[in-house]
């Protein structure tokens, strides 16, 4: 039986590490440990689950639903959960389509009497555009009845591109942070794992119940998509007179300003996403790199991922109440037109 490492999983199906050992604890694949072997290894049986969990994923089902899919034999219920999602897809083509059939409509509106002041947006012409459409209870038309990899993908891409309405702006004050870094396989984890433990043991959030969180891969060189964090390293913002115990280190963070966007699903793409967004902007450029804290130990100037409500994430220690907030480092265009 052939054993695929954790770096090679990653590569063939095009998704993170990190977002495999959250498939793990979420119970929905197993890995194993060779003897005298540091990585993770996985096996036929947990490949095959993973490609249907990426189709699942790709067909927008919820990792909650997933579990209940997977580990169901009763074919009603997965049935059931399938007309749920079809329900709410429908719900959302239809919103869609009322929307495109009223632009259409204002379209041959404008068309036919030349109204460039667009008087028909007056109330009683909008009602009187509405009150005439019409719609099915199912908007899909022209179903194809297969449908590649190629062509969900495409689809879900689309689905997931980043638009104005899904980025904040936001500034991040100056602040005191004590820092934990490590490097190797689960990386992430272990630097993750020596703050919260110092955050507990200091009793910090009874100190400082704003606390905030930040993480982010430190490696030198870009990190791909399937390829192992290097080094990471995890923040919390402290008071400033605080003791910081080593391993952990002191850093001065200077604050500055970032794109926001909540990752979604643990789907480490939305960082190329959010990227896009940036480089796309006429507002804003991408100032991934700039010095915005001094580090002897590790590089500055990285994007960070924030815990979301930190102070319930350190009480309950579970990664189902784990959500992360991308901050991609951004500053103001001074050429930007008006």
């Amino acid at each position: 039986m052939e054993l695929k490492t954790i770096s090679k999983v990653s590569r063939d199906y095009g998704i993170s590490t990190r977002m495999l050992r959250y498939y793990e604890q979420a119970g929905l694949i197993e890995s194993l440990r060779k003897d005298d072997y540091a990585y993770r290894v996985y096996d036929e049986n947990a490949i095959s689950r993973l490609r249907k969990i990426i189709v699942l994923r790709k067909l927008r089902v919820p990792v909650k639903q997933i579990i209940r899919i997977l580990n169901n034999y009763d074919a009603a219920e997965v049935v059931e959960i399938f007309r749920q999602n079809i329900s709410e897809i429908d719900s959302e083509i239809t919103s869609l389509s009322t929307v495109k059939s009223i632009l259409t409509r204002f379209v041959e509106e404008i068309n036919e009497k030349a109204d460039v002041n667009l008087k028909l947006l007056g109330d009683e012409a909008v009602f009187s555009v509405i009150r005439s459409l019409s719609f099915s209870d199912n908007q899909i038309k022209g179903k194809k009845e297969n449908l590649s990899m190629e062509e969900l993908n495409k689809a879900n891409e689309e689905l997931m591109k980043l638009e104005d309405k899904d980025v904040r702006i936001l500034y991040l004050p100056p602040m005191t942070i004590a820092a934990a870094y490590a490097s190797g396989e689960g990386c992430e984890g272990k630097a993750l794992d020596m703050v919260n433990q110092f955050t507990k043991e200091s009793g910090l959030l009874k100190i400082k119940p704003d606390a905030r969180s930040f993480g982010f891969d430190c490696s030198q060189g870009s990190i791909e998509i399937g390829e192992n964090s290097h080094v990471y390293e995890v923040w919390v913002s402290v008071p400033d007179n605080m003791d910081i115990p080593s391993p952990l280190v002191r850093r001065k963070f200077n604050g500055g300003l970032y794109a926001a966007h909540v990752l979604r699903t643990w789907d480490f793409q939305d960082w190329r996403r959010l990227k896009e967004w940036v480089d796309a902007s006429d507002k804003y450029d991408n100032d991934w790199g700039s010095p915005r804290w001094e580090s002897s130990e590790t590089i500055f100037g990285q994007g960070f991922e924030e815990t979301l409500n930190f102070y319930n994430f350190v009480q309950s220690g579970q990664m189902k109440d784990l959500q992360l907030d991308l901050l991609f480092p951004i500053k103001e265009n001074k050429n930007e037109k008006v």
